[in-house]
């Protein structure tokens, strides 16, 4: 009997071969989509001096030795958006890129520590036009396989439906019964007081300590995310301000950011944006980002200045990140995110 986590072995690779052909399958049906929309595919290095200053973003640390013996902390990108945002300032217009990310802290059934990221950029358009770029990969995927819904567990979700858009707002309202503006003033200050207080009437835990992004996130979880992307793609959009460190306010409520996340099958598959070019702003949510992230977890990540620099010549675009294996999980029915890896990483 072979050991479960031996993915090499050919009786488990048999049963898993089947998913990997699918996945390249889908990976060409997107690659040649992103052509005709007359995407360049760019290739932005991994290795990093900044991997991301995100509060619960966890990377991969090593060291760049230079000729002189001295050590440099490098980091494993998170994300390869610097880097793609660096291009745009360079001039280009639309990009794609399939990278392998590391993110730390983060393995189980929906996680791996390196996985596959497909991101791409639009200038001069609005972001909700990736809204509809998502809806068309997924329908791609789910034709590459020949099925006929996108299946997570027993969730399914049928791509070829017009997608749901749903503002956090919302869906606050609608499945925790909380007003969620009603605790961020037109500045974007938030009151965890009265976010609490809300919590409390709808039964839902929290911790003293707990900030209003930590309560923000509990409510989250428990109970908006079972909710979306059952039956037909979920768009949850119009982020609180707070919650949404590199996109810009929405022109008509401050307390909102022009970010969305999608959702099938109760598993989100992408996070976009209306990208953020004011440099000053970045810098100043990065700083408060990584004070959040020394107080939790001891630790800070410096910040990339060449980026900020770059931002200041940076066009108005929008963008997004989808997690490339979890399409494929769900175009093909599979239980974990290992499944559709053709060499997972090892269990240490």
């Amino acid at each position: 009997m072979s050991n479960p986590l031996n993915w090499w072995h050919p009786d488990r690779h048999e049963g898993r071969r089947p998913a990997l052909l699918a996945r390249n399958r889908i990976q060409n049906a997107l690659r040649g989509w992103l052509a005709e929309q007359d995407f360049i595919e760019v290739d932005p290095s991994a290795l990093v001096i900044s991997p991301g200053n995100e509060t619960h973003l966890h990377a991969f640390e090593t060291s760049a030795i230079g000729n002189d013996g001295t050590p440099h902390a490098m980091f494993l990108h998170t994300s390869p958006e610097f880097a793609m945002k660096k291009l745009l300032a360079a001039g280009e217009h639309r990009i794609h890129a399939f990278a392998h990310v590391w993110r730390n802290r983060e393995r189980g059934a929906l996680h791996s520590p390196e996985f596959t990221m497909l991101e791409w950029y639009r200038v001069g358009q609005d972001y909700t036009v990736l809204m509809d770029d998502c809806a068309a990969f997924a329908q791609l995927a789910m034709q590459a396989t020949g099925s006929t819904h996108l299946r997570y567990k027993s969730h399914t979700c049928d791509p070829m439906l017009p997608y749901e858009r749903l503002s956090v707002a919302d869906a606050f309202h609608q499945h925790a019964q909380i007003d969620l503006l009603a605790t961020i003033t037109p500045d974007g200050q938030t009151n965890r007081d009265a976010l609490a207080a809300q919590m409390a009437v709808q039964n839902i835990a929290h911790a003293p300590n707990d900030t209003w992004s930590d309560l923000f996130s509990r409510t989250l979880a428990e109970r908006i995310e079972p909710h979306l992307g059952h039956g037909q793609i979920t768009m949850l959009d119009r982020y609180p301000l707070p919650e949404a460190a590199l996109a810009r306010p929405c022109p008509d409520d401050p307390r909102c950011a022009e970010r969305f996340e999608v959702y099938a099958c109760g598993v989100e598959l992408a996070n976009g944006f209306g990208e953020l070019t004011n440099a000053t702003e970045q810098r100043h949510r990065f700083t408060q980002e990584m004070d959040a992230k020394h107080r939790l977890y001891g630790t800070r990540y410096p910040l990339d200045e060449d980026f900020l620099t770059a931002l200041t010549h940076m066009p108005d675009a929008s963008g997004i990140a989808m997690g490339f294996d979890r399409l494929v999980m769900l175009a093909t029915a599979a239980p974990s995110i290992d499944h559709v890896i053709w060499a997972p990483v090892a269990h240490p």
